[in-house]
């Protein structure tokens, strides 16, 4: 293919996390020509994304040459075995294929803290150690019972565990594991290490909502630096990003580890980190870089106890935005949803485990009304990352003969839920339509485009324009203008339109591509080129409270890369009829100075108001996160000029800051 050769004698050992890991001579350093071009062949099964078991993913490391392969809790009381997930119990560590259980001589809060991380838990819970030590004296007296049996056994494979607390796992910690002697046990005098741990709110009883939000315990205020994940491919995984001066930003990798990601992932309610990824593998972010060379000890409660530097001193760019994946519990909700029918894992009908009259029993969800965020749940619930399509009516399709009733209808997701059974639905069951056909589908994959709005350019562009209406035939046609101008005497006159630029990145992993195939793209003659979708964006001019006085017409969109970065060639293009999209890390911009580029503001009074545009409105093509699909401006119009400032993306400011700059334009206009 064309382009530089940025890679030669690359040598991975295999368990690195990217191609930029191993060894190589240097970026761009090759004596090779592309008839020398490596590829590969991948299996075609893909990997699932949750480990079926509740354990951590993958081994654990080594002690003294040995793998440690997973920990788990094993729950002693009846209260402990009926809870979901598993909190409190002995701990056991599974080696070549069989679990061993952990003395508890010289264990202390720091290892069931450092074990409570690696099973998902931020933080582990005092235990009363006595009353178990009655417990296992009790029984050892019982000749049948289970517990003399593997003492016997010296199932004692781990012993002396001294952890400090801020290892991110147990493999890190110094321990025994060499066999004991002969007619020597591995544990005298102690019995096997009890652990309790506290779940994040996310996982308490009562919630799983999908929330992330947790208290990062005593710290000083000023050093509490609120912190979230975005466009991960499962729930505590993602883009590392933290509020700081009200504005959020993300973080530069730069000596980022599992150290530090292990302080965001227990400051968001999961356990410690699994990986701490660099190199933007959860996508770029948009706006300030505000941490670079973080430095933690593992014990802090918030990113903003540990050290830092100023990014912006260290020339950091989006494309080293830090990222982590987080331990989580195992909460067994991916036996309670499977997909049958589709061509391949990753799609199918859905269908689900619900109580019907008392028993389990699996069956159909009601395709009416189903959509994205539905999708979404139900293919981050499989493990199967995010949703690409959500299908109404699925007769292609065959479900599984034990499930064709439906049990679920009228379902309705926030989006953030851990499960499908969390969301809103109907309680007596209510489809029409009935199942069969109709039934609900979803098609995942593992990445996804994300759209984001450059409110800046907006801000900078923004103008008022009285245009002839001699010019405005072609956006007449299109219905580009506000309804009076049709009474209008054409092509007397003119239309005050309020014009600015837009310019929408794609910072996501995936190539936005349009819905409808090159059969369904519309001709426009007046641009000369088709349009592949029919709504891209939405722009709103609002009243303070919220009223829609003014809107943009634009009939429909073509989608090109209008600029890459460097490094990245433009691979879409609206002439020529050309293929559409938004290729990853480009961006689509559309002049203020092309057609239907604006609001149409004749009919609007001078007043204070709300710029809004709203990028994907319809959700008619998926993204790895809609969050930041929406973005306002302040405007201030006297009739004669128009002032547009605080533009930002939703999401992009904090809570306080946005309810500060409202307040302020509703003061300036005596609405308070």
């Amino acid at each position: 293919s064309p382009g530089p050769i940025w890679l030669d004698n690359v040598r991975c050992g295999g368990s690195e996390g990217s191609l930029a890991e191993c060894a190589h001579n240097g970026w761009g350093i090759s004596d090779c020509h592309h008839g020398e071009d490596a590829g590969v062949v991948c299996s075609g099964q893909r990997l699932p994304g949750n480990s079926p078991q509740a354990t951590t993913s993958g081994h654990l490391g080594e002690v003294s040459g040995l793998t440690l392969e997973e920990v788990r809790l094993k729950p002693i009381l009846a209260r402990a075995k009926l809870s979901m997930p598993v909190m409190e119990g002995a701990v056991e560590v599974k080696h070549n294929g069989r679990w061993r259980q952990v003395c508890d001589a010289n264990w202390t809060r720091n290892s069931s803290r450092v074990v409570c991380g690696m099973l998902g838990f931020p933080r582990e819970k005092h235990i009363n150690t006595s009353f178990y030590r009655k417990l296992w004296n009790r029984k050892l007296k019982d000749p049948n019972s289970s517990l003399k049996t593997l003492s016997q056994k010296n199932s004692f494979w781990v012993h002396k565990v001294r952890c400090q607390g801020s290892e991110p796992h147990l493999a890190r910690c110094p321990m025994q594991v060499a066999p004991p002697a002969p007619h020597q046990h591995a544990c005298p005098h102690g019995m096997h290490a009890i652990v309790s741990c506290l779940p994040g709110p996310a996982f308490q009883k009562g919630m799983g909502k999908g929330k992330n939000k947790t208290t990062p315990g005593k710290v000083s205020p000023c050093r509490v630096l609120p912190v979230r994940l975005r466009a991960g491919t499962h729930v505590g995984e993602g883009r590392v990003e933290v509020l700081r001066h009200g504005q959020w930003g993300t973080v530069c990798d730069k000596q980022w580890d599992l150290a530090a990601a292990s302080v965001v992932c227990r400051q968001l309610g999961y356990g410690t980190a699994k990986q701490a990824l660099v190199g933007a593998r959860m996508g770029q972010g948009l706006g300030p870089i505000h941490m670079s060379h973080v430095r933690c000890t593992g014990h802090e409660r918030s990113l903003g106890e540990c050290r830092f530097q100023d990014a912006e001193q260290n020339g950091c760019r989006h494309e080293a935005d830090a990222a982590v994946r987080c331990h989580m519990p195992y909460m067994d909700f991916k036996s309670q949803v499977r997909l049958a029918g589709g061509r391949n894992p990753e799609e199918g009908v859905v269908e689900v485990l619900v109580p019907v009259q008392g028993q389990l029993q699996w069956g159909a969800v009601c395709g009416a009304q189903w959509g994205l965020n539905e999708a979404m749940v139900v293919c981050r619930q499989l493990g199967l990352g995010f949703a690409s399509h959500a299908l109404q009516e699925t007769w292609y399709w065959a479900g599984s003969p034990d499930a064709t009733r439906v049990v679920m209808s009228g379902v309705r997701c926030a989006g953030t839920e851990l499960a499908l059974q969390q969301c809103q639905r109907h309680g007596p069951v209510h489809c029409p339509s009935g199942g069969g056909r109709f039934s609900a589908g979803v098609t995942c994959t593992a990445h996804t485009p994300d759209l984001v709005m450059n409110a800046q350019l907006v801000q900078e562009t923004a103008y008022l324009e009285d245009r002839p209406l001699g010019l405005l035939y072609c956006a007449h046609e299109e219905r580009c203008l506000s309804r009076s101008a049709d009474n209008m005497q054409w092509p007397y006159g003119h239309r005050r339109l309020l014009r600015f630029s837009s310019q929408i990145h794609n910072l996501g992993r995936a190539d936005f591509r349009p819905r409808m195939g090159r059969h369904a793209w519309t001709w426009h003659q007046c641009h000369r080129h088709f349009h592949s979708i029919e709504v891209f964006t939405h722009y709103d001019l609002l009243t303070l409270n919220g009223s829609k006085v003014a809107e943009g017409h634009k009939a429909s969109f073509c989608l090109e890369d209008t600029n890459c970065p460097e490094g990245l060639q433009r691979r879409f293009a609206c002439a020529n009829f050309g293929e559409q999209g938004v290729s990853v890390g480009c961006w689509d911009t559309y002049r203020h100075d092309i057609d239907c580029q604006w609001i149409d503001i004749t009919d609007v009074p001078p007043g204070s108001y709300t710029f809004q545009v709203v990028v994907n409105p319809k959700h008619e093509v998926a993204e790895s996160d809609f969050s930041n699909n929406v973005m306002r401006c302040q405007c201030k119009y006297d009739g004669q000029r128009v002032w547009m400032h605080g533009c930002h993306t939703s999401e992009a400011y904090g809570a306080d800051v946005v309810s500060d700059l409202e307040r302020q334009e509703r003061l300036a206009n005596n609405l308070v």
